[in-house]
């Protein structure tokens, strides 16, 4: 079995919580914390997890928010299990991969 970690980016409940409801409201927050990100660099941080993040940025938000790190990221453990491959080179897992398909793509006019 294998063990990998993951999280969970609790930036747009934070905002929310303290009646953010848009994106554009961080950039001058942000900005006063000497962090310049464009509107859509902040819409991504709010909408998605990242994957990398500045400590800049990450001290900022805890400012803004009046939060920790730990208020910002909620990290989780998964228990991954991993096929272990036969003699045969087949996976024991029980999920198997759906068929692959050829296709041709036709632009207009071939036949």
């Amino acid at each position: 079995m294998m063990q990998r970690m993951g999280f969970t980016w609790n930036l747009r409940r934070l905002m929310t919580e303290r009646d953010m409801y848009q994106t554009t409201d961080l950039v001058p927050l942000l900005a006063d914390y000497g962090v310049h990100l464009s509107r859509e660099q902040v819409y991504r941080l709010v909408a998605q997890p990242p994957q990398r993040l500045s400590m800049d940025v990450l001290a900022a938000l805890c400012g803004i928010l009046d939060v920790t790190p730990a208020d910002l990221i909620t990290v989780t453990e998964a228990r991954l299990q991993v096929a272990k491959p036969t003699a045969t080179g087949e996976n024991t897992s029980s999920a198997k991969a759906p068929p692959t398909r050829r296709v041709r793509v036709r632009r207009p006019g071939d036949r």
